[in-house]
């Protein structure tokens, strides 16, 4: 999370434009588009021992459960505020570093073909543990599926605007397009839009689906696409060198080249690894420093 400072020249309202090293700030105006700049990491954690961590906190609330989905949200979000370069973003040819940390993913409404999606946006504070976002989540989510429809926020506004005529759409499309690469898109088109998060989750293992490499858009400023496949079975080779199977789950993850390099995304992933190895770090206020050594 970036430090409250004031406003200078060249900032953002969602964002304080950074000084890149001259090979970062020319691609971005080579570059400027996202879709131009995608790497993409595929990574297959061990979660043994999360889920030995899930199995004892579980058992003391039956009625509520916390999930692997929230224990990844809660590393992210570790890794957010540790890694400031991967809440970067480019846009308007310039990069910043965005003021604030957000991680969004898409609720079913229901689980049926044609059902309505909800957008939903968690913005993490440095005081939070798993316990505190995994009740915001289950909340939000229940909240979600009581209607068939969005009765508020970003997405009434989307079904609001595409109810138009086409011509319409369009014109405000190209028209939020532009507003939208200088930064000075309204806030209730920004507020909640999964376009502008940190980093845009998608929990595939929820419905039993392998994680995938999934695009970046353009429009918003959305840096890092992270989807999760389903939990599973694997046999793995020990540090020790011995075979043991163990309960993996694979990591796809695309990212916009220009806000790093190779090495700083695989220190971020490491971290993230790290977390499922040792869930006790789960349990510490996000703002405390989880002590890895990135070495």
């Amino acid at each position: 999370m970036a430090e409250e400072r004031k406003r200078r020249w060249g900032d953002r309202k969602d964002g304080y434009r950074v000084k890149l090293p001259g090979i970062q700030t020319i691609m971005g105006y080579i570059l400027p588009k996202r879709t131009e700049c995608e790497v993409y990491l595929h990574e297959t954690i061990d979660a043994t021992a999360v889920m030995a961590y899930l199995e004892e906190k579980n058992a003391s609330h039956p009625e509520y459960k916390t999930t692997i989905f929230h224990c990844a949200v809660v590393a992210l979000a570790r890794m957010l505020m540790e890694r400031p370069q991967m809440n970067y973003f480019v846009q308007g040819y310039h990069t910043y570093e965005r003021k604030d940390i957000s991680l969004a993913f898409v609720a079913k409404r229901r689980f049926a073909d044609g059902a309505d999606e909800s957008m939903m946006m968690l913005k993490p504070k440095p005081t939070d543990t798993l316990d505190v976002i995994s009740h915001k989540i289950y909340g939000d989510v229940r909240e979600v599926r009581k209607h068939e429809h969005a009765e508020d926020g970003i997405d009434k506004t989307i079904d609001t605007i595409t109810s138009l005529p086409s011509p319409l759409v369009w014109l405000i499309a190209k028209t939020v397009h532009i507003l939208d690469f200088w930064g000075k898109c309204p806030d209730f088109l920004v507020e909640g839009n999964l376009n502008y998060a940190s980093i845009l989750l998608s929990n595939l293992g929820s419905i039993k689906c392998p994680a995938v490499y999934h695009h970046l858009n353009n429009y918003g400023t959305n840096s890092v696409m992270i989807t999760l496949g389903t939990l599973h079975k694997e046999e793995m080779v020990m540090p020790d060198g011995h075979k043991e199977v163990r309960d993996v789950i694979d990591v796809g993850a695309t990212i916009d080249e220009r806000i790093g390099d190779g090495f700083y995304f695989a220190r971020s992933l490491k971290l993230v690894k790290h977390i499922f190895e040792h869930p006790e770090l789960l349990d510490q206020p996000l703002g405390e420093p989880s002590g890895f050594d990135y070495k």
